[in-house]
């Protein structure tokens, strides 16, 4: 179980590295690492509870994913979550670099 999250904080750590290197620089300028981590982990808890892990890809072979709403959710939770108030069109980019992040880990 040790190594499974030594594993897992390792990842964390590579996402985070490759969002911060995606963001243009005004956007990367109003997160910190915390923050990153914390969206780090709100994008796994929303693939979970949406259900977007178990969808089956379409006849081109994808899943379609609705990037804005999950940066809507995001910033949602992040507010009901007092962590703070995100815009979603910044967040945006966090999703689309931790989406890339995964294309490319594949």
């Amino acid at each position: 179980m040790e190594d499974d999250f030594l594993a897992q904080a390792e990842d964390d750590l590579k996402t985070l590295e490759f969002i911060r290197a995606y963001l243009p620089q005004d956007v990367k300028e109003r997160f910190t690492d915390d923050d990153l981590f914390y969206f780090i982990d709100l994008l796994a808890d929303y693939y979970v509870e949406s259900g977007l892990l178990e969808q089956e890809p379409g006849e081109d072979g994808c899943i379609d994913i609705d990037t804005e709403a999950i940066a809507q959710a995001i910033a949602e939770r992040a507010r009901k979550d007092k962590y703070g108030e995100f815009s979603p069109e910044d967040l945006l980019w966090v999703v689309q670099g931790e989406l890339e992040y995964g294309e490319q880990a594949d």
